[in-house]
């Protein structure tokens, strides 16, 4: 195998550049000005394109965003090294000792034959791990930045691993149309208060149904975002191919241009 070309050799050239971009007198001066806080919206940026290239099927772009996301794990590393805390290979080291730890019936002797019964083993030995035995609540542990739609769909889910559940889908469904009739009475009432509530409970609700049906609340309204960007974009091009401004069509036209966009 040819040595120059091996992962671990481009893993350390990267190193190496990072160290070479944050030097204080040959440097970069945006490099060397960063630190872990201003750096946190890019590792997310990062991810969110790497979504894009993965859910767009596209290879090219996907080795050009898990590079970028591998290089904010490199940006990181390298600051806490400049300051003796730990670095790349500390990281990837407790990585390894946790997967392994996590995975006795891959590394041990113990075997699990299905997926469902890996999950349970997964969490069983992460309440055992020095940095989760100090959670006061099974519900810790879920990161503050996420999205709303991904927090509760994960609160749920580590509720319901203790049975904290609904009995049945037809449940989850009684409970949406309470909270909707809930939200109804808080319009009728004009109370902007109880009516925030009330949408609230009920986007919680809705939240549930897609996780009981094993979706992920978060991905169906991205899919549906998506498919309401391309019904538009056709009202769009039907209307500026007819010399018209959007601003110039009643309602009754666009939406006939859209029911058209449905069914193409």
């Amino acid at each position: 195998m040819d040595r120059k070309n091996t992962l671990k050799n481009w893993v350390y050239e990267l190193e190496k550049i990072m160290e070479q971009l944050r030097d204080k007198k040959n440097g970069c001066p945006w490099d060397i000005e960063q630190d872990h806080k201003s750096l946190k919206h890019y590792l997310i940026e990062e991810a969110y394109e790497l979504i894009d290239a993965i859910d767009d099927e596209d290879d090219e772009n996907m080795i050009e965003e898990l590079g970028d996301v591998l290089l904010q794990v490199i940006f990181h590393c390298q600051l806490a090294k400049e300051s003796n805390r730990f670095d790349l290979q500390t990281a990837a080291r407790r990585c390894c000792e946790k997967l392994i730890h996590r995975h006795p019936h891959v590394f041990g002797k113990k075997k699990l034959n299905d997926a469902d019964a890996v999950l349970k083993q997964w969490e069983k030995l992460k309440k055992k791990e020095p940095g989760n035995s100090k959670r006061r609540s099974i519900l810790d542990g879920v990161p503050k930045t996420i999205p709303a739609l991904m927090t509760a769909e994960l609160l749920q889910k580590k509720a319901a691993k203790v049975g904290f559940d609904w009995p049945s889908v037809e449940a989850v469904i009684a409970k949406i149309e309470e909270e909707l009739e809930e939200l109804k009475a808080s319009i009728k009432h004009d109370d902007k208060k109880n009516f925030n509530e009330e949408l609230g409970d009920l986007l919680f609700s809705v939240v549930n149904l897609a996780r009981y049906k094993g979706e992920s609340s978060d991905e169906l309204l991205r899919n549906n975002i998506q498919k309401f960007y391309k019904r538009f974009h056709h009202i769009e091009y039907v209307v500026k191919k007819a010399n018209k401004e959007l601003e110039d069509c009643t309602l009754n036209e666009l939406e006939k241009i859209w029911q058209d966009a449905k069914k193409l």
